[in-house]
């Protein structure tokens, strides 16, 4: 399986790599994942990104498309993989392609996980996280009570870019850099796509999932 994952902040993309991973066992490959690494890394890329993130300036197309290209020479990746917050753009889509043309895994699918803007809201705006241990949860799935962290009780709060205002942002940004690459997939007939309602669960979202891609 060479598998795509689309879809707005908040969609779920990470939550059903995971599960698709756990069951099938491909590699899941997270640019947030990468960049968190690179930064503990000593080479001439880590240290070009960790120059550039030092800097507040945004890791560039070319340097991502490197990043992914290193990753995608794993031998984990030959199991197949889940791309996970990438590509963003048309043209990392397109420098994609061709990267996986030229090492010979073409891709299987781009799995779009649609989700209305409300209901993204809605959910990211009820994201806590834990001070103590970093742990996340949602108050929409706990006891409306909870106002600790489950794990170990630490004092929760919730992320500036939580916010509603922020979310609504980083929506608008996603229409405008993501959504043609969800168009560009469709025309290529490689689109497949998850309608989520508003009262799924990630399990719910798994079936269709699974659905979608015949598995």
């Amino acid at each position: 399986m060479r598998l795509i994952l689309l879809g707005a902040p908040g969609s779920g993309k990470g939550t059903q790599a995971v599960l698709l991973k756990a069951k099938y066992g491909c590699a899941h490959i997270s640019t947030g994942d990468i960049l968190r690494k690179s930064l503990q890394e000593e080479t001439d890329l880590s240290r070009r990104v960790k120059a550039l993130m030092s800097n507040g300036d945004l890791v560039p197309d070319d340097v991502i498309i490197e990043m992914v290209k290193e990753r995608l020479s794993k031998d984990d990746v030959t199991k197949g993989f889940l791309m996970d917050g990438f590509p963003r753009t048309v043209m990392q889509a397109e420098a994609l392609d061709k990267m996986l043309n030229e090492i010979g895994r073409p891709l299987d699918a781009a799995l779009f996980i649609n989700v209305a803007e409300n209901t993204i809201v809605r959910r990211l705006s009820h994201r806590r996280v834990c001070r103590a241990c970093g742990e996340a949860l949602n108050l929409l799935d706990v006891a409306s009570e909870t106002k600790n962290c489950l794990a170990c009780s630490g004092e929760l709060y919730q992320r500036d870019d939580d916010s509603e205002q922020v979310i609504r942002k980083r929506l608008q940004v996603y229409r405008q850099q993501t959504e043609p690459v969800v168009e560009l997939y469709k025309k290529k007939g490689f689109l497949r796509t998850v309608e989520v309602q508003d009262h799924y669960m990630p399990e719910d979202t798994f079936r269709g999932v699974k659905a979608a891609l015949g598995l």
